[in-house]
């Protein structure tokens, strides 16, 4: 089975309009597709294609199925995992259990909903309308936190609480959870290394979307930096309202002044920007014109791999060793930097990852860091305590 190609539509409101052409599009091209409402709180998915989008797949074009993630059923599916493992602490405290109708969603399920949704795709090209970038952000970045937090919380050496485990059972006089709860951590951190996997794969990427009219291209460089601290880059960059070329002749004065501007502003955005920058007009009249628009007869933009990280020896010119790390778009004035142990703690803006230094590197002191053209380039010294000798 060929591996899925991903693509998640984030922007802003013309984001399902241009999530909905980029899945047609593909179907066209004769690709099983599935389009996936992840964040669309008010139904706008279902008034661009003209039906309701139900948690169950539904066909709407040939080669074309669309659902919506259901957050209601994923946090209730969770908590029935754990419910049952509960029961005896709860019997023990006296307290009822939670009816399934009482449940309801808590603040982030949402993430976890679409996590959960990615890896059980069953499709050629998954295309995702997305959460909001600053959003989309923060669940691509979870996985990690996640995977992170278990190995501190839960650690998998079960050795402790084995022998410890006969003597809290005796005080507390019921059986304490040492199995069921590292059962649970395994399950746990299978399904987490499912969505990072499908988050990371090569065939996954993000298309951005927003207006001509509102001049986005600073919002577009502080989105592109956070994607970039978290591995990943925008494969396209999608304007729609777009003025057409011929209102640059336009006898109005004040449009085709309007319109050259724009048409300066594209170019720019295209001439700075690696990724490809597609556009859209003002209205287009159906789906098939907006797929046509943007993609023409071909494939559409592929996805594009991050820039590595890399370190750079240069011991025997400056006695340092250089870590670089990509980050377009980021700027000094967002740049945060604290080395805690064998890590980097990096934040951009309101973006914050923390780093496992490469082996190296953890023998060696911060001797200063720079950033230039979106890259951050951190220098180390070799730390004479703990460098090898000779």
């Amino acid at each position: 089975m060929t591996a899925t190609r991903t693509i998640l539509v984030s922007g802003d409101a013309a984001a399902p309009t241009v999530a909905a052409a980029t899945a047609l599009h593909a179907a066209r091209q004769g690709h099983r597709t599935l389009l996936l409402a992840a964040d669309d709180p008010h139904r706008t998915l279902d008034t661009v294609l003209g039906t309701r989008v139900e948690p169950e797949p539904t066909a709407w074009a040939p080669g074309l199925h669309v659902l919506r993630t259901d957050e209601q059923a994923a946090f209730r599916h969770t908590l029935g995992e754990i419910g049952g493992r509960l029961k005896p602490a709860l019997d023990l405290l006296g307290a009822d259990p939670l009816d399934p109708e009482e449940l309801t969603a808590l603040p982030g399920t949402a993430r976890l909903a679409l996590l959960r949704a990615l890896p059980a795709a069953e499709a050629d090209v998954l295309v995702v309308l997305a959460p909001p970038p600053a959003e989309l952000i923060a669940t691509l970045a979870l996985p990690e936190q996640l995977e992170r937090y278990l190995a501190r919380l839960v650690p998998e050496q079960r050795q402790a609480a084995r022998a410890l485990r006969p003597l809290l059972a005796g005080l507390a006089g019921v059986p304490m959870p040492a199995d069921w709860l590292y059962e649970l951590r395994t399950r746990a951190a299978e399904a987490l290394a499912a969505a990072r996997a499908a988050i990371t794969a090569p065939g996954t990427s993000v298309r951005l979307v927003a207006g001509a009219d509102g001049h986005p291209f600073e919002e577009l460089r502080r989105i592109r930096a956070g994607l970039a601290l978290h591995g990943h880059r925008p494969d396209a960059v999608v304007l729609h309202g777009v003025l057409p070329d011929a209102a640059a002749d336009s006898p109005d004065p004040w449009l085709a002044g309007l319109a050259r501007r724009r048409r300066e502003e594209l170019a720019e955005l295209a001439a700075a920007s690696d990724v490809p920058v597609l556009a859209t007009g003002p209205a287009e009249a159906t789906l098939e014109a907006v797929a046509d628009r943007l993609y023409g007869t071909g494939s559409g933009p592929a996805p594009l791999a991050p820039v590595p990280w890399t370190v750079e020896d240069r011991l025997a010119e400056d006695g340092l060793l250089v870590w670089h790390l990509a980050l377009p778009g980021a700027e000094r004035a967002d740049l945060d930097l604290v080395r805690r142990g064998d890590e980097l703690v990096v934040g951009l803006g309101a973006h914050r990852r923390i780093l496992p230094l490469p082996s190296a590197l953890r023998r060696c002191t911060v001797a200063g860091a720079g950033l230039q053209n979106g890259a951050l380039a951190v220098r180390f010294a070799p730390d004479p305590a703990l460098w090898p000798r000779g």
